[in-house]
């Protein structure tokens, strides 16, 4: 394939648009991110309000995030064959469209099955694009600017989500359901039109994109989704110890050895021939310290974050008996001291090593949850204070987090390995967060089984209370855990 067009490609783009170029197309990335990790966690408000709507379980309705989080995490390992393929513009574009219509599709849905396919249809998209902004980031930025990119980018891109669930309660409370799914259209019609001006359309490297180049590795793109849809299952299906979870968690530990044992033969081969398929996950980028103890802290990580995501809502609306919009309005501070938090993050991230910010944010995560103990319904004044001060700590965590993780795990690969690195690193922190959804859900039933209560009944008291306080220590332990790798994502002495 000819190269693309002069004013399609990053030369040319820099030439049009001077020094300013490299932010615009981080604004552009950065737009189109907003609505897919909007799309991921806003739908929890909406969460009560659609069980009733069809009349499910807690189990099926958990679907809703866990369905989306499996899409998502398996299509993030497809980014890198993607952007060689057909370039960043394309591809993104290619995103952008799906996503929109999967938001339209899933709020004029008016069975449960179509609303799934929706989610997954917006799950595949949300993957593929949130590789992409750590790509530019390493590639388009220079090492002293890295961290500052990162902390602008990641302050915007949680506006969103901060702002949306506010948003969302309210829609939820005037409108139902269903418009939760519209309010990723605006951002998606946005970062199209960005896409045209301000995203080339050259692959990672500056060359043409080359359709005709190596073929997907669908056969580890198989056992991956295979691998992640028993995990999933399994979790869900411990819940009642049956033999089908010991099946599917078996099956899901065969597809990881499968996986590991066909993409080091993959890789064998193509350094062997030079010809053939890519692996669809390098095993090699692990033989580097830094990014193996990130790659473990993002696994990790995307546990701890992604079961709150769920948990939170669902504890305080069938926990405390508090409607959507008051949920919202209580998560919105939060949201907006992590943006602020990851602006000044970013800016230390270029000068304090990466393991102590990483650290740090750990410590405070855990600590959020862990307090919420603290909330107690015999002191009626003192619960939105607490709920809104934990909140907040736990969103100043994960602003040490956010801006520090990738780009500090993947400053000692080789330039050509940063789009296998990226795609690596996002899919572990989604993996641990589709096993975290999952396993907040079962650990919830099976604390408020223990505690002689149903969950899907909102009638607060200080018994029901103690099933989602056991549930946060879980989530505790987790961060406290992934302290042990974060440490060791320091630097090599005397040099790395």
């Amino acid at each position: 394939m000819s190269a693309p067009p002069a004013d399609h490609s990053i030369t040319a783009l820099r030439e049009r648009y001077g020094e300013r170029y490299r932010w615009l197309l981080l604004l552009s990335v950065m737009v189109g991110t907003m609505a897919a990790i909007m799309s991921s966690t806003i739908i929890n408000v909406a969460i009560p309000d659609m069980s009733q709507h069809f009349t499910l379980g807690q189990e099926r309705a958990q679907w809703v995030t866990s369905g989306f989080m499996a899409a998502m995490t398996v299509s993030m390992l497809t980014t890198p064959w993607l952007l060689a393929r057909y370039g960043y513009r394309r591809t993104y574009s290619g995103c952008m469209w799906l996503l929109l219509a999967g938001g339209v599709a899933g709020g004029f849905a008016n069975h449960f099955p179509l609303v799934l396919a929706a989610r997954v249809a917006e799950g595949l998209a949300a993957g593929v694009v949130q590789p992409i902004p750590a790509i530019i980031i390493l590639r388009a930025f220079e090492p002293s600017e890295q961290g500052r990119a990162s902390g602008v980018f990641g302050m915007g891109v949680v506006l969103a989500p901060a702002i949306g669930p506010s948003i969302g309660g309210l829609l939820v409370d005037g409108f139902g359901w269903r418009s939760i799914f519209f309010m990723v259209v605006p951002f998606c019609i946005a970062s199209l039109w960005l896409a045209q001006r301000f995203v080339p359309g050259t692959a990672p490297g500056g060359g043409a994109a080359n359709p005709q180049g190596s073929g997907l590795d669908w056969r580890g793109l198989l056992l991956a989704s295979v691998g992640t849809l028993c995990l999933l299952n399994g979790l869900v299906e411990l819940q009642g110890g049956t033999a089908a979870s010991a099946a599917l968690l078996g099956g899901a530990a065969l597809a990881l050895l499968l996986f590991v044992w066909l993409q080091r033969r993959t890789l064998k081969r193509r350094r062997k021939n030079d010809e053939g398929t890519d692996p669809l996950m390098n095993l090699s980028l692990f033989t580097d310290r830094r990014f193996a103890m990130g790659s473990i802290v993002a696994f990790i990580y995307g546990i701890a974050l992604f079961g709150s995501t769920y948990l939170l809502p669902v504890y305080m609306q069938m926990g405390l008996g508090l409607s959507p919009s008051y949920v919202g309005s209580i998560l919105l501070p939060a949201g907006l001291v992590l943006a602020i938090t990851i602006a000044i993050v970013g800016r230390l991230a270029d000068r304090q090593p990466t393991h102590r910010l990483v650290s740090i944010g750990l410590v405070l995560l855990a600590a959020s949850f862990a307090l919420m103990f603290t909330i107690d319904l015999r002191r009626p004044s003192h619960i939105i204070p607490l709920l809104v001060t934990w909140a907040i700590l736990g969103r100043i965590g994960l602003g040490f987090i956010l801006p520090s993780l990738n780009i500090g795990a993947m400053r000692g690969l080789e330039r050509t390995h940063i789009p296998q690195g990226s795609s690596v690193i996002n899919f572990l922190r989604m993996l641990g967060g589709a096993a975290g959804v999952s396993l907040c859900g079962i650990v919830l039933e099976w604390r408020f089984a223990a505690h002689g209560f149903r969950l899907d009944t909102a009638n607060p008291s200080p018994e029901r209370l103690a099933a989602f306080d056991e549930t946060f220590g879980l989530l505790a332990a987790i961060c406290a855990l992934a302290l042990v790798a974060a440490w060791r994502l320091r630097a090599k002495r005397p040099a790395d």
